[in-house]
């Protein structure tokens, strides 16, 4: 069977099978599940091998990279809506803080948001500290330790949470996932 390079350079940087590989193209976008509350969240909403192969796929898809706009946030907006984990569009400064649909972590997996005030990426290969996003020459890997990026302070990691209810997630309207009920 022919696999695209691109997915084939997803699969050696995440180190998962070729075999993952193959059900993906089978099955591109993942399913959400429901699940009860009493349930463990580790177990049930973390994101897979298959899930996080499908967030480094949507990262290397040139077509994600130019129907997003020019900043981080947008491309790591545009790679989680492509890989079917919809969340609504938060500026960095927000995925900073936290927001709805994502959990903090402390050791990153692929697939996870790694955030500084003001710039964020996807991790790619924690083992190397690897990660994507929007560059000043564009979309590109960086090492999240390197010398540029400890200036700018200590990352924050967030994973994504599964079937968490997103009221605010419509991709053509780029709200914050902070919202405000009114009681009444």
């Amino acid at each position: 069977m022919w696999v695209p390079a691109r997915l084939t350079v997803a699969v050696a940087i995440c180190g998962l099978s070729f075999s993952h590989a193959q059900n993906l193209s089978q099955h591109p976008k993942p399913e959400l599940q429901t699940v009860s509350t009493n349930q463990s969240d580790d177990t049930y909403h973390s994101l897979n091998q298959d899930d996080r192969l499908s967030l480094i796929a949507a990262a290397l898809d040139a077509r994600v990279r130019r129907n997003s706009e020019p900043d981080c946030s947008h491309l790591v907006h545009a790679i989680y809506e492509q890989a079917g984990f919809p969340y609504a569009y938060a500026p960095s400064s927000d995925l900073y803080t936290g927001v709805e649909g994502f959990q903090r972590v402390k050791q990153p997996e692929p697939g996870d948001l790694v955030v500084w005030r003001g710039h964020a990426g996807i991790v790619i290969k924690p083992s190397q500290h690897i990660f994507f996003s929007y560059m000043r020459s564009g979309p590109g890997t960086d090492d999240y330790q390197a010398p540029y990026w400890k200036n700018r302070g200590r990352p924050r990691f967030y994973r994504y949470v599964k079937n968490d209810s997103c009221e605010g997630c419509d991709s053509g309207k780029h709200r914050s996932r902070r919202l405000v009920k009114i009681k009444r």
